[in-house]
């Protein structure tokens, strides 16, 4: 299954940091600012994040954890898309 190959820059970096790290901020710009020093504006982030959660590769990045008093970011991947991020990891698709 390759599913990196058909993605922008942006989408392989936010499958590679999913895989790598646990990503949970207070909201989508620190999200964004854990992100940055790659190859990925503002603009082609927030596609490539609709992009995955459309594609069913990452589950809804914004959360209100009960009892909590406001939203956090979450960048977590879905089973389906953890072999796509090893595989950009890899260098095997993107």
């Amino acid at each position: 299954m390759t599913v990196v190959s058909s993605r922008s820059a942006a989408e392989v970096t936010l499958l590679r940091a999913a895989l790598r790290h646990r990503i949970v901020e207070p909201n989508v710009e620190a999200g964004f600012g854990r992100l940055t020093g790659g190859p990925v504006d503002e603009t082609a982030f927030h596609a490539g994040v609709a992009r995955c959660l459309v594609d069913g590769l990452i589950r809804d990045p914004i959360r209100l954890p009960e009892g909590a008093l406001q939203c956090h970011w979450h960048l977590d991947l879905t089973p389906p898309a953890v072999e796509a991020a090893r595989q950009a990891i890899d260098g095997r698709g993107g």
